[in-house]
């Protein structure tokens, strides 16, 4: 089974500088390119390569703490045509980028969600409530998908060293992880496994997912009550960061106490746990399958996760991961899949990268606006390579991009009015 996809003035501030860059003549040139039969533009040194050479590029960098900068990038000047805002090549762009120098920068970069996981919060509020200095919206969500739990990762998600969502198998995500004590970053596509077993009798079950709601089978949706089912379903486990209970339906449910041992079974799902409990959720044969291990005894869940060379990663304390969609660069060459440029339209992107220095960004994009035109996933790539980023990677992006400072949003969302959309988590920088 797999998981829906999602639609998916600064305080206390000084700038310190502001840079008008207008490219030499001979970034003017232009030359066939035999792959693609198009022209290739050759942009001067210092500009983002969008649109066309010739456009005015403003940066303004401000210091946000020390080691943290904010510098936005305004690049042409005309308002686009609203219906050329996916071909102009005039722009314009507006990205915002902030830069952590964890040489010297004294904060943590971290991931966080609201109330619970479940759940959905504005950039801004997360932020705010997480007394941090600034940050972006991150994974992508449930959404639309699922009204009771919209806030839902799809994907990966640690916080504090606790798996609360487990990857995909959909080569296409790309996980960001992010040591908050030390700022070191990793990226790539992890993978995980999860199993429940019973030590006294070595009974196994392989776990299908962590905090996501089990399938029903559909041959099993219209059995009568008490009617086994033989169609195979899903083993889920759930924790108290979920929601404020668990999802409710056919199946069985059992609560385990913070040593595994069970404490109650259920017939149906749909409980709340405290802060010291977890659950089992069981769909399909599996229901009967999870019911013959427990014996009321206690149970061992064992989850383990694994970056893409098969070596695992320690889930411990201070360790965040969030779940992006394809890999921007890698050892700083630009890899994103062939066709994404043009499945792609313009629009408006999130940004998660490092330089070859550790010098950690996160950037944010607007677009759909004759303000700023947004990008393709191929011009996104190009920016996170111009940013001097090795190792990048798309977060959620489209009306979810936004970026705040300070709780206040310095991004323009693409929503009506420039709403900004709640999310499921959201990367944060705070001060010690």
């Amino acid at each position: 089974m797999t998981r829906p996809r999602s639609s998916r003035t600064l305080a206390g501030v000084t700038a310190l500088a502001a840079l008008i860059i207008t490219p030499a003549g001979s970034a003017l040139a232009q030359s066939p390119s035999p792959d693609t039969a198009k022209p290739v533009v050759q942009y001067a040194a210092n500009v983002l390569p969008l649109g066309d050479a010739d456009l005015v590029e403003t940066r303004t960098a401000t210091a946000l703490a020390k080691g943290v900068t904010l510098t936005r990038i305004v690049r042409g000047t005309d308002p686009a045509p609203a219906d050329q805002i996916n071909t102009t090549p005039r722009g314009p762009w507006v990205v915002n980028v902030l830069t952590i120098d964890p040489r010297k920068a004294r904060g943590e970069l971290k991931a966080t969600y609201g109330p619970d996981l479940a759940k959905v919060e504005k950039t801004t509020d997360l932020v705010r409530t997480a007394g941090a200095l600034a940050g972006v919206n991150a994974s992508f969500f449930t959404f639309t998908a699922s009204a009771l739990y919209p806030g839902d990762p799809v994907g990966l998600g640690i916080f504090d060293g606790k798996l609360l969502s487990e990857p995909l198998t959909d080569p296409a995500e790309a996980n960001f992880i992010i040591d908050a004590k030390s700022n070191k970053a990793v990226m790539g596509h992890l993978t995980w496994t999860g199993t429940v077993k019973n030590p006294k009798t070595g009974a196994t079950l392989p776990l299908e997912f962590v905090n996501h709601p089990p399938v029903i089978p559909a041959a099993c949706a219209t059995l009568p009550a008490q009617t086994s089912c033989t169609e195979p379903g899903d083993v889920t486990l759930f924790t108290p960061e979920f929601a404020a209970t668990t999802p409710a339906g056919a199946g069985i449910e059992v609560v385990l106490d913070r040593d595994g041992c069970v404490e109650r079974v259920a017939a149906t799902r749909g409980t709340s746990l405290t802060k010291n409990q977890t659950s089992l959720q069981a769909t399909g044969s599996d229901s009967n399958a999870l019911l013959g291990m427990v014996s009321h005894t206690c149970l061992k869940t064992d989850l383990a996760v694994a970056n893409e060379y098969g070596t695992n990663l320690k889930l411990k304390k201070d360790l965040y991961g969030v779940t992006g969609r394809y890999r921007l660069t890698a050892n700083g060459q630009i890899v994103v899949p062939a066709g994404t440029g043009s499945f792609f339209d313009r629009n408006p992107r999130t940004i998660v990268g490092a330089a070859a220095d550790g010098k950690l960004t996160l950037a944010t994009i607007d677009g759909r606006q004759t303000t700023s035109i947004g990008t393709t996933m191929d011009e996104t790539a190009a920016v996170a390579q111009a940013l001097g980023l090795h190792d990048a990677i798309n977060l959620d992006g489209g009306g979810s991009t936004a970026m705040a400072v300070n709780g206040a949003l310095v991004s323009h969302p693409s929503g009506t009015n420039g709403a900004e959309r709640a999310v499921g988590d959201a990367l944060i920088y705070v001060e010690k």
